[in-house]
């Protein structure tokens, strides 16, 4: 009886074997490649980013009238012409860098993810492609150009350590970023200790996190009828890493480098622990200046993963 069960059950393993053997391995996401904005005003915009951030202004390969603004070779800003039809919404694109794009485009599809039919090559040599998350968020995934080089010494810091966007379903985004991605939980938490307003999830091969901002209200999904472009700005955001944030306060206010631009009072310790400090681009996008480390206990959640480093 014995064997004849173990007969019948040599197929359905081949076949789940075979299945396990044809389903592609996911390659690694390594970290955040950019966030792409809109602009109202490209001089002011310009001046903002390599003047106050001190980024290096560089061509844009995906999109002839954009511009980057890069930090180091795999990071940077990707600004964009403001859509006719932008409404308070300034935030284009979210990316993640990848060892290989063709590899997670075919993984992506081989899990039923609605993906293109090829990667882009551009003409500094990477490799791209987009897709949608559950709330209709693009998101590309970025192969770098091996050898790519950025000089910016001027920069207030040379690692964007997370990105955040507006959510209005955690339980829905989680199906792509925790089930099909594998991002791993590293904090969260929110302004009160009963309500949760912030889930940061790290990518799965490295400690850059994406960052849901779930202060839009109930759930649902596109931006919320009532919200203005400085409380969107808040939410779609950047943040540069700083092994000290008050010295890279005082190196932008000492150099002027603040003057015009909306910003904190200075720094302050978040929610998280971490010390933090909040300046605005000319259209209302958020950069975040956030120390490594926290130097506090955070509310809420512990960290559950290493944090970033320089």
């Amino acid at each position: 009886m014995k064997y004849k069960l173990l007969l019948a059950l040599i197929p359905v393993l081949s076949m789940v074997a075979a299945n396990s053997q044809s389903a592609p391995a996911r390659p690694k996401i390594t970290g955040i490649s950019h966030l792409a904005v809109y602009t109202s005003n490209p001089a002011a915009t310009e001046h903002y980013y390599t003047v106050t951030i001190g980024a290096v202004k560089q061509v844009d390969p995906e999109n002839p009238k954009g511009v980057r603004y890069s930090l180091s070779p795999a990071q940077f800003i990707e600004v964009l012409p403001l859509p006719a039809d932008a409404g308070v919404n300034r935030m284009d694109h979210a990316a993640f860098n990848t060892s290989d794009a063709e590899g997670m485009r075919k993984y992506l599809a081989a899990k039923g993810w609605p993906a293109p039919a090829a990667v882009t090559k551009q003409s500094d040599g990477s490799q791209m492609f987009e897709v949608k998350d559950p709330e209709g968020n693009r998101i590309q995934f970025v192969q770098p150009p091996a050898g790519a080089k950025v000089d910016a010494p001027n920069a207030v810091g040379h690692h964007i350590i997370h990105i955040g966007f507006l959510v209005r379903d955690r339980a829905k985004e989680d199906t792509f970023y925790r089930g099909v991605l594998g991002f791993n939980p590293y904090w969260w938490g929110g302004m009160k200790d009963d309500k949760v307003d912030w889930v940061s999830q790290q990518v799965p091969d490295g400690h850059d996190w994406l960052e849901y901002m779930l202060t839009s209200g109930s759930s649902g999904s596109g931006i919320p009828a009532n919200i203005s472009q400085h409380q969107l700005g808040v939410l779609d955001h950047f943040s540069i890493g700083e092994n000290s944030v008050e010295a890279a306060y005082k190196t932008l206010n000492d150099g002027g480098r603040l003057q015009g631009v909306q910003c904190d009072k200075g720094p302050k310790v978040g929610k998280d622990g971490k010390v933090q400090f909040n300046l605005y681009d000319p259209d209302e996008i958020r950069a975040e200046l956030m120390s490594f480390h926290a130097v506090e206990k955070p509310c809420c959640s512990p960290f559950t993963a290493q944090d970033p480093a320089e």
